[in-house]
């Protein structure tokens, strides 16, 4: 009998597994999907086609741009690059290759047991997975079901995997677009629509929502938006798109917008309206657990089931789809089943956009405090008044610095800009141990770095801001 079994080798199944296998569970980790030659895929959605080759493109695809675009800024005057598509999804192969296999080793090395095939939860101590080389029962005193999501299909729009696609196939052209179409401004698209306009293509993004980024705060989406339209992202909203009609020449989406019907003519249309959980034929009919309207397992703060000894994290669950989020919601978990206190702090859990500049949060915006009837003071400071971001040519977007009026507890930090993510990583941090916005601002930060902003930031809630003219709010 295992300890425990987990279900998906994702970001939070392979990390509870390895941590499970540390804290000196026999651990076993179930995974469904496999390659063309049958080996497990290890590592998930954000492995294999999410997180970590996305970042591999846009990062390659930013550099195209920077040569083509910024670096005559910089006296650097090159011939026209030249474009080799099939190369640069080569590199974004192997990086996903080399920690895939990374995966393996690790579990190998922790000695977890690896087991290829679709599992289906017939109790709380009994998993059957079955294979092309039959089913067997797995027994086990814990379940931890970490199966991730796929992304949504929409009836209008149907993947077709040629020139509609999700994605995943938007990672996967053999050439650059000439126009691309988008449903959805959310992360997804608007990161896949980054990659695909620096390379080439003219992008249009249709959004159903009438507003843009709901979830930051209103000031850096404005800014966010007005600064993607500028980059060639035609970002439109309030657009419901009613079909989308493929042809051997292109793809013709009719969409509504503003009582009128309108038509938008691409090449390639990627649907990126959101992720759904993987829990189809998962849950056993006696099982005893069900999924909500959503699609999500339900659970409490400890991502316990309404079944004893059976656990659920990551997408699957309610809050955000995200990486970072999952893996700390799977080592929860195992911790407390080995026996130890754990808990995770969902308040602190960050945001980030990875386009350019980029787009990151922690905490409240300004309009939760406002809605819940707390007083707040905030603090801003741009990275046009940062010499390390004007050295660098990234002067464009601003960090806000959110806090307690009474206490001066930091409650929210928003950056838009260079390295955002690392340094809202860094008010993470903060934070986590409680900090003041007075904290922050007594902290010494090395000079010159674009980190100083957030220094500043910290430092004009209270007034007390040295590069920039002090507002009190």
């Amino acid at each position: 009998m295992y300890d425990v079994v987990i279900i998906g080798s994702g970001p939070a199944g392979y990390v509870a597994a390895i941590r499970a296998s540390q804290l000196g569970l026999n651990t076993v980790c179930v995974e469904e999907s496999s390659d063309s030659d049958g080996n497990s895929q290890l590592g998930g959605t954000c492995l294999n086609v999410g997180c970590i080759p996305s970042k591999a493109l846009l990062d390659s695809s930013h550099r195209y741009s920077d040569a083509i675009k910024h670096f005559s800024d910089h006296g650097i005057e090159v011939n026209k690059p030249k474009l080799d598509i099939a190369k640069m999804m080569d590199r974004k192969s192997k990086i996903v290759n080399q920690l895939t296999l990374g995966v393996s080793g690790l579990f190998k090395a922790n000695k977890v047991t690896q087991v290829l095939g679709h599992a289906k939860i017939i109790d709380s101590n009994h998993v059957e997975v079955s294979s092309k080389k039959g089913s067997e029962i797995l027994e086990t005193k814990n379940i931890v079901i970490a199966t991730g999501s796929s992304p949504i299909n929409i009836p209008v729009a149907e993947i077709n995997h040629k020139d509609i696609v999700d994605s995943t196939g938007a990672l996967e052209f053999k050439t650059v677009p000439k126009k691309l179409g988008i449903i959805g401004a959310g992360v997804i698209g608007l990161e896949l629509g980054s990659v695909w306009s620096r390379l080439g293509s003219e992008v249009t993004i249709l959004e159903a929502m009438d507003e843009f980024l709901p979830m930051a705060d209103k000031k850096i989406a404005k800014d966010v938006f007005k600064e993607f339209n500028k980059q060639g992202l035609n970002i439109n909203l309030g657009c419901k798109v009613t079909s989308a009609l493929s042809n051997k020449k292109d793809v013709t989406v009719t969409y509504e917008n503003n009582g009128n019907l309108k038509e938008l003519m691409v090449d390639k249309l990627i649907v990126a309206v959101g992720r759904k959980p993987n829990t189809d034929n998962l849950l056993g009919e006696n099982c005893g657990l069900s999924v909500d309207e959503k699609g999500c397992i339900p659970v409490n703060d400890y991502c316990e089931t309404n079944v004893q000894n059976i656990w659920a994290v990551g997408d699957v669950v309610r809050g955000p789809m995200l990486a970072h989020k999952a893996s700390e919601e799977g080592i929860m978990v195992v911790e407390r089943i080995a026996g130890k206190h754990a808990e995770m702090p969902y308040e602190l859990v960050p945001s980030v956009i990875y386009t350019h500049p980029e787009v990151a949060w922690v905490g409240q915006t300004e309009e939760d405090l406002s809605a819940s009837g707390i007083e707040f003071k905030t603090g801003s400071f741009p990275f046009a008044a940062s010499g390390r971001a004007l050295a660098s040519g990234e002067s464009t977007g601003f960090i806000k610095v959110i806090a307690d009026k009474k206490t001066d507890t930091i409650l929210g930090v928003h950056a838009f800009g260079p390295s955002a993510a690392d340094i809202v990583q860094q008010a993470v941090v903060a934070m986590e141990f409680g900090a003041s916005a007075e904290d922050l601002g007594l902290t010494i930060f090395s000079h010159p770095t674009v980190s100083e902003a957030l220094h500043e930031a910290a430092l004009a809630v209270n007034g007390q801001a040295i590069h920039i003219g002090n507002r009190k709010k």
